[in-house]
């Protein structure tokens, strides 16, 4: 369906370097990466909209890199949806079909359909202005979809939504792909969309394409140090390993794979349990240690921990910590599964 290759560019700030990747007909395919990254740039590249220095971009095996947007046949939704201001609903969601001269029947037709499957039917007279977040989204996605484009493009759709707008809007978002049919190169920051909507993902960090597989493999499995710190494995710890032993700063840390020499290993912050005594559980690893600081973010805690010298950090919710009266200064244990370690 897409086959991007060895795209690079510079532009302003932004730096891509040789990104190569497919995306496969009827998939969600995700750009995942922090912002800077250079996600839009791509996404702007793969629509016509910048061209690349180098590299070449196809669809459907047929070189489009030098056509112009409106030779590629896709439909591109930018973050700011880019609605047009003085067009009601209805003709902003038409307004692609009235551009290929399509039947004004065959025009009513569609609309109707899209907007009865995205739950706007109701807003086809009103003007973008008078909309919410959620519904000028929802008609930035019909316009989209409205025409039946090979691919859609996304820029962070979510990221100008409220949280639970944005909740309800990722959930209805699966239906109407499965409704519609349509196929998505959707870039984001956010682990939620990505885990939530994702087929397969691509990690992008520092305009390189990182890493590509499949959303739980990449989550579980990151290809480097650098993915999995983005990804949310917090704690790394460095020894030396004998087998499916890690000994490091005097503590011997079980492993899930056998391994040899100087390795590092990265755990996330809520696979960590803390307890006021020991934990025995199925838990393989099991330490003292030493609170020394809190951090409150709302309903969740992040502890600092100090087990033997091992700086780790753990997610606790803030009636626990209350419950168990952690504060800086507390002995506590500390215990995690060896199958929540990964191994660089």
């Amino acid at each position: 369906m897409l086959r991007v290759e060895d795209i690079s560019k510079d532009w302003r700030e932004f730096h891509l370097r040789d990104v190569t990747f497919d995306v496969n007909r009827g998939e969600h395919f995700i750009i995942l990466g922090p912002s800077g990254a250079g996600k839009t740039v791509l996404l702007e590249i793969i629509a016509g909209i910048i061209e690349p220095d180098s590299g070449r971009v196809y669809l459907n095996g047929s070189d489009v890199t030098d056509l112009p947007p409106e030779k590629r046949g896709l439909a591109y939704v930018p973050q700011n949806y880019a609605l047009f201001p003085n067009m009601s609903v209805y003709d902003n969601i038409a307004f692609g079909l009235k551009v290929r001269k399509v039947p004004k029947g065959e025009i009513e037709r569609k609309v109707r359909k899209v907007s009865e499957v995205l739950g706007i039917e109701h807003l086809l007279h009103r003007k973008p202005r008078t909309l919410s977040g959620g519904e000028q989204q929802r008609v930035a996605l019909a316009r989209a979809l409205v025409v039946e484009p090979p691919l859609i493009l996304l820029d962070e759709p979510f990221a100008n939504l409220d949280v639970q707008t944005r909740s309800k809007l990722l959930a209805e978002m699966k239906r109407w792909r499965r409704e519609l049919g349509f196929t998505a190169l959707h870039v984001t920051h956010s682990f939620e969309e990505a885990v939530s909507l994702g087929d397969r993902v691509g990690v992008m960090l520092g305009g390189r394409l990182v890493q590509v597989g499949p959303v739980r493999e990449v989550f579980s499995r990151p290809a480097n140090e650098e993915v999995a710190r983005f990804l949310g494995f917090e704690n790394i710890i460095e020894g030396t390993a004998v087998r499916r032993k890690l000994r490091a700063n005097g503590l011997e840390i079980e492993l899930p794979v056998e391994a040899e020499g100087r390795v590092r290993a990265g755990i996330r912050p809520e696979d960590i349990v803390i307890s006021l005594k020991p934990i025995h559980s199925s838990a393989r690893n099991e330490f003292k240690a030493v609170v020394e600081s809190v951090e409150e973010l709302g309903p969740v805690v992040r502890v600092h921990l100090n087990a033997g010298g091992i700086h780790l950090r753990a997610f606790i919710t803030r009636s626990s910590m209350l419950e168990m009266g952690i504060s800086a200064g507390k002995e506590v244990w500390v215990g995690f599964k060896a199958s929540a370690l990964h191994v660089f």
